[in-house]
């Protein structure tokens, strides 16, 4: 493989986990939550997405993007006793950054994000024109997007206790 091969899939790796992070929080806002931050980086890693509902609860939220049919579940086995602890880690530092959530109940949740085949256009899959999914995205409803086909496939709350 070419170094310009790397380059290629590093990012439509980059750009399929930035279209899946956007689908979830589009899906989130539309179950009435309000994203807080979205990949938000410390030493420790990466939250991919941070949302509350009602400032009733706080869920730091695991995004998972993989073909249709791979190896790893969907994702699911990527989340590991290590990076259970990491992103633990990283909540622990989101929440000294931002006091006013830490009195909040907190969660960490995985959502499994499968794509398909490139697609060209569907005319039942809504998207803005910026190319990013309107927020009546549903779980298990596909939709193209940026030439990809998307599909929220799992969305487990409290997927893990740290």
């Amino acid at each position: 493989m070419s170094d310009q091969d790397r380059i290629t899939k590093k990012q439509q790796a980059i750009t399929l986990g930035t279209l899946a992070e956007e689908l979830v929080a589009q899906w989130l806002i539309g179950q009435s939550w309000q994203i807080v931050q979205r990949r938000w980086y410390c030493r420790w890693g990466e939250l991919d997405l941070v949302a509350h509902r009602e400032m009733s609860c706080l869920a730091f939220v695991e995004v998972k993007a993989r073909r249709c049919q791979n190896w790893d579940q969907g994702g699911l086995l990527a989340i590991t006793p290590q990076k259970c602890n990491k992103l633990a880690q990283a909540a622990a530092l989101f929440l000294a950054d931002y006091p006013e959530f830490a009195a909040l109940p907190c969660r960490f949740d995985v959502a499994l994000v499968q794509y398909g085949a490139v697609c060209r256009s569907s005319s039942d899959a809504p998207i803005q024109s910026d190319g990013m999914p309107v927020p009546s995205v549903q779980l298990r409803q596909p939709v193209c997007v940026a030439g990809y086909q998307l599909l929220l496939y799992d969305y487990i709350e409290a997927a893990f206790e740290p």
